[in-house]
């Protein structure tokens, strides 16, 4: 009996270490769009974006992350490479807000208790939902309709993260997250009656928002137990 009450906390010991092991820290880049208007290069990022980042991390292998991330989503139809795009000469800019949730895997055990300098390759996805304001074009001329609209998104983040010390973590991420929706560029109208005759360009591709920048957060828990079990 009393050893398997051993064996019991034992195993709750490693459960509570683990558990105990996070990263809170900034986002700091630069977002771009891919769409129906402007440029369709996808790494191109052209205004700020900033927010928070929380990881937990469960092994040296994987961890549940969520972030926040606020950026103005920006495109011009001149800085895009299509002919027919730079005649048109459409432009948006408009305010988006991400809460993005999944797991991060690394590429190398993360061992962040080890004392050792750690570097790995990592890739990231889950769920993401992102707020932005809708509008359509007439006659080249943007039309508020002063109503938000959210969608939910795939994110795919690939990035390479080191330590700086035994509690600072830098990483350099960029990651792509193809949305649910083509409205955030205004070339589907949110109300139905608008679209047939204020839609335009492609209707079966939906659009991209990306996310380029570093990461930087703080370590801190319990080192946790190895049962020899």
């Amino acid at each position: 009996m009393r050893y398997i009450t051993i064996l019991i906390m034992s195993a709750l010991c490693c459960h509570l270490g683990h558990s105990q092991i996070y990263e809170v820290g900034v986002f700091a880049g630069g977002s771009n769009f891919v769409g129906d208007v402007g440029s369709t290069t996808y790494i191109a990022p052209n205004q700020l974006a900033y927010g928070g980042i929380i990881k937990w991390n469960r092994s040296p292998r994987h961890s549940f992350r969520l972030s926040f991330i606020y950026t103005k989503l920006q495109a011009e139809d001149i800085k895009s490479k299509d002919p027919r795009r730079i005649e048109r000469g459409y432009g948006f800019s408009n305010p988006a807000f991400e809460i993005s949730g999944g797991m991060e895997f690394n590429f190398f055990d993360f061992n962040l208790h080890s004392g050792d300098k750690k570097s790995t390759p990592y890739i990231f996805t889950g769920l993401s939902l992102i707020n932005y304001n809708n509008f359509y074009f007439d006659n080249n001329r943007i039309v508020d309709v002063n109503h938000e609209s959210s969608t939910y998104a795939i994110p795919m983040i690939l990035g390479y993260k080191t330590t700086l010390t035994n509690h600072i973590i830098l990483a350099a991420e960029v990651g792509a997250r193809f949305t649910f929706t083509d409205e955030i560029d205004g070339s589907v109208p949110d109300g139905r009656w608008l679209r047939p005759t204020h839609s335009f360009g492609n209707i079966n591709n939906n659009d991209w928002v990306m996310f380029s920048g570093i990461t930087l957060t703080y370590t801190f828990g319990r080192k946790p137990c190895y049962c020899d079990f």
